[in-house]
């Protein structure tokens, strides 16, 4: 049969190529939701240790959970397996880890003396949250990949899990506990503000750098290995940081509206050889 009709021999490895195809295809699009689903472990695994009361284990948890997102994402993209159920899936995932997970470690922490209003605070972190995330998603075309519009919710989330991993022993008193509501206030605003933070999806791993990049982060890694409390909550109050200073910058540098008008009437009346001198 395969002398009589030589064609048919040759489609025939190229019909068990493209079905491997299929089955490698199908395995990259599994990658990045296996990824997903270990960033939405790491969150019920935080909710169940803070209920125990073991702050120590719990809080890294969402540090986990931020990095499992990070790559989740990244893979995606460099494998071009992104779909629609990856990113409803991976928003999911992230109201859980990075909503739900933190709210309820900071009120077992340090809310849970004040009664309602530590509930109010850890339900305005959740509801920001989702909010955020749910913005993030309309508006993923149509905004400068750069930056993100208000705070990043994995980056909220790392406010209150740095803060107890800093100091897992909590509260128990009133008046201490007042002073924890500002780690779930402050990042709630934030996420659902229009305050520009810095992105670094743009950052190329392939491009030549110099050899003080990587000297920063062996730097870093040195830091993070002798003292990874105070090391993580620096990094994340510094990123807060940073929207806000950007932010201030750039409201005491703005150009009144008029100005620019102005300027435009103005050089309508002046010479053409005027106008190119103080161009030049």
């Amino acid at each position: 049969m395969d002398e009589r009709h030589p064609r048919l021999r040759m489609l025939r490895p190229l019909r068990r190529r493209t079905d491997h195809t299929r089955r490698f295809r199908r395995g990259v699009y599994l990658l990045p939701s296996m990824l997903t689903m270990g960033n939405m472990f790491c969150g019920y695994a935080c909710i169940v240790y803070a209920m125990r009361g073991d702050f120590a284990t719990a809080a890294p948890f969402i540090g986990f959970a931020i990095v499992l997102d990070m790559l989740d994402g990244r893979v995606a993209r460099m494998t071009g397996s992104t779909s629609e159920f990856g990113l409803e899936f991976d928003s999911l995932a992230d109201v859980i880890s990075f909503g739900i997970a933190p709210a309820i470690l900071v009120f077992a922490w340090g809310l849970q003396p004040l009664g309602r209003i530590g509930w109010a605070a850890g339900f305005l972190f959740v509801a920001a949250a989702a909010v955020r995330l749910a913005r993030f998603n309309i508006q993923t075309a149509v905004t400068d990949k750069r930056y993100f519009v208000g705070l990043p919710s994995p980056a909220a989330a790392a406010i209150p899990a740095s803060t107890v991993f800093a100091y897992p022993e909590g509260f128990t008193s009133a008046l201490h506990s007042t002073a924890v509501l500002a780690v779930m206030i402050v990042p709630a605003l934030l996420m659902v503000s229009t305050i520009r933070f810095r992105s670094f999806k743009t950052f190329d791993l392939n491009v030549r750098r110099s050899y003080a990049v990587l000297l920063l982060v062996a730097v870093g890694l040195a830091l993070l290995a002798a003292q990874p409390d105070l090391f993580l909550l620096v990094i994340a109050y510094t990123y807060l940081v940073s929207g806000l200073v950007a932010w201030t910058w750039s409201r005491l540098h703005r150009r009144p509206a008029g100005h620019d008008t102005h300027d435009a009437v103005h050089d309508d009346h002046q010479p053409v050889d005027a106008k190119i001198t103080r161009n030049l």
